[in-house]
């Protein structure tokens, strides 16, 4: 799975579609990744505020990863 992450609402979104295909409880994954269950809860909803530590740490613990590239600006 590879989706462009432009805003906060996506990268919810997508620890979302991961923690429900994993069969995880927002309760078991908010264990499992260390982090109390309303931070999971507002991560999951899109919150732009939240603590991008804890951010990292559910992505790893959910098995997924965070890249940066450059963006390909067209030929204007």
């Amino acid at each position: 799975m590879k989706n462009k992450a432009a805003t906060a609402a996506n990268i919810g979104a997508a620890i979302r579609k991961k923690r429900k295909e994993d069969g995880l409880t927002l309760a078991d994954a908010a264990a499992l990744c260390g982090v109390g269950y309303r931070f999971l809860s507002d991560l999951e909803n899109g919150k732009p505020t939240v603590q991008m530590g804890k951010v990292i740490r559910v992505l790893t613990a959910l098995g997924l990863d965070l890249y940066v590239a450059s963006r390909e600006w067209p030929d204007e």
